[in-house]
C-alpha cells in the first residue's frame, strides 16, 4: 500500500510537492479540472449550491507535452504520478448529456487517454454524473468547531433543476440559452455510460491505463432531476459488467460507500479489492449515512479505518490511498493543516498493519 496526496492544478507547486514528500507521500493524484484554484485550496472554490465556476476549454485538450512538463516536476521531488482524477467537464459535457457533439468529444478524451499512456501515467478517475457533486453545505461541524461538509436533504431543494450550459455543477457555456436540463433516467445515464465504457476501453487498453469509476457523492437516487449512476455498492459491479477489461476499474471512495443507505463497506472493500479492481483509494471518514450525513476527521467516523487496512493487506492491495478531502484546522494553513493530520494517521496505520503481517 503506498500513500498518496490529490493535488489541483494550482497547487501543483513546488512548496506543495516538498510538503507531501515531508508528510510521508509516495505518489500523487492530480486534478487536472481547475475547480479548486489557490495553492491553499479549501474545501471548495465555489458556492455548493451555486456552481464551482466555469469549464471553457472547449478544443483545448490536455497534450502530451503538457503531461509530461507536469510529470518530470512531479518526479522531480521523489514522487510519482498515479492518476488523474476526473475529465473536465468542456471536454466530455455532450457525452454525460448526450449531445450533438458526443462523438466529437469521445475521439478528444481518447486522445487524452492515449497521451496519458504515452506519458506513464497508469490511471484516469472519472465519475458519470450528470449534477456531480452537489448540496453540501460547509459549517463548522467538525471537531473542536472545524469547517467540515454536511449533506442534509432537508436543508437543500434535492430537485433545485440544472440550468443549460451546466454539468457537474460547472458551467461549460455562459451563453446557452436560458432553460434548464431535461430530467435523465436512470436507464438513460446507464444507456449514456455504456457507450462511454464500449468507445473508451479498449483504447485504455491498448494505452495501459486503467480507468477508475468514483461512485456518486452524495449517494441518493436523483438529484436536480438527474439519476445517479453508482448510488449502492453493487452498481459497482453492474458497472464493471458493462465492459469486462482490468482496464475497467473502480476509484473506491470510502466515505462515499459509508454513506449509501445499503450494503457493507467492508464486504464491498472485500470483494472488490479481492478481484483486483479498485485502481485507488480515497481514505476519508463520515458519520452518517443518506439522508444525513457530515464529514469527520479520519480517526473518529463510522468507519473502522484499521479494519479497511486490514482488508486491504489481506487482499495484497498494492495501489495508492489519499485522505481526498479532511475537515479544515484553525490556522493560517487549514488546508495543510488538514492533510498533514490526515496522512500522519495514514503513515501509523499503515506500518501498524503491515507489521503486523510480518
Amino acid at each position: 500500500m503506498n500513500l498518496g496526496l490529490g493535488l489541483y492544478r494550482d497547487s501543483l507547486t513546488e512548496d506543495n510537492f516538498r510538503f507531501a514528500r515531508q508528510a510521508g507521500a509516495t505518489h500523487v493524484i492530480v486534478h487536472l479540472v481547475d475547480y479548486f484554484k489557490g495553492t491553499n485550496p479549501r474545501l471548495s472554490s465555489g458556492s455548493e449550491l451555486e456552481g464551482w465556476g466555469t469549464a471553457t476549454n472547449q478544443g483545448k485538450l490536455w497534450s502530451y507535452e503538457e503531461l509530461i512538463d507536469i510529470k518530470k516536476v512531479i518526479e522531480a521531488h521523489g514522487l510519482k504520478w498515479e492518476a488523474i482524477e476526473n475529465f473536465d467537464p468542456s471536454h466530455w459535457s455532450d457525452i454525460l448529456l448526450d449531445g450533438p457533439k458526443k462523438k466529437e468529444q469521445i475521439e478528444g478524451l481518447k486522445g487524452i487517454i492515449r497521451d496519458v499512456g504515452k506519458a506513464g501515467i497508469p490511471i484516469i478517475g472519472y465519475n458519470f454524473s450528470i449534477a456531480g457533486v452537489w448540496g453540501w453545505i460547509k459549517e463548522p461541524i467538525g471537531r473542536g468547531g472545524a469547517v467540515s461538509l454536511l449533506f442534509d436533504e432537508q436543508k437543500i431543494d434535492m430537485n433545485q433543476r440544472i440550468p443549460n450550459g451546466m454539468v457537474w455543477n460547472m458551467v461549460y457555456d455562459p451563453a446557452a440559452p436560458k432553460g434548464r436540463v431535461p430530467n435523465i433516467s436512470s436507464n438513460e445515464l446507464w444507456e449514456r455510460v455504456r457507450y462511454f465504457l464500449e468507445e473508451i476501453v479498449p483504447v485504455a487498453e491498448e494505452s495501459g491505463v486503467r480507468m477508475a469509476a468514483h461512485p456518486d457523492d452524495p449517494p441518493v437516487d436523483s438529484l436536480r432531476g438527474t439519476a445517479r449512476l453508482v448510488n449502492q455498492p453493487h452498481k459497482y459491479q453492474r458497472l464493471l459488467d458493462l465492459v469486462p477489461s482490468y482496464s475497467n476499474g473502480l476509484e473506491f471512495c470510502l466515505g462515499t460507500i459509508q454513506e449509501m443507505r445499503e450494503g457493507d463497506i467492508y464486504e464491498s472493500l472485500d470483494k472488490y479489492s479481492r478481484q483486483g479492481n479498485i485502481c485507488y483509494v480515497h481514505f476519508r471518514n463520515v458519520k452518517g449515512k443518506v439522508p444525513r450525513y457530515k464529514e469527520v476527521f479520519v480517526d473518529e467516523g463510522d468507519i473502522d479505518m484499521i479494519r479497511v487496512l486490514r482488508i486491504l493487506k489481506k487482499n495484497n492491495y498494492r495501489g495508492v490511498l489519499i485522505p481526498d478531502h479532511t475537515p479544515e484546522m484553525s490556522c493560517s494553513a487549514s488546508w495543510h493543516a488538514g492533510m498533514a493530520f490526515a496522512l500522519g494517521y495514514m503513515k501509523g496505520a499503515i506500518q501498524a498493519v503491515q507489521m503486523a503481517y510480518l
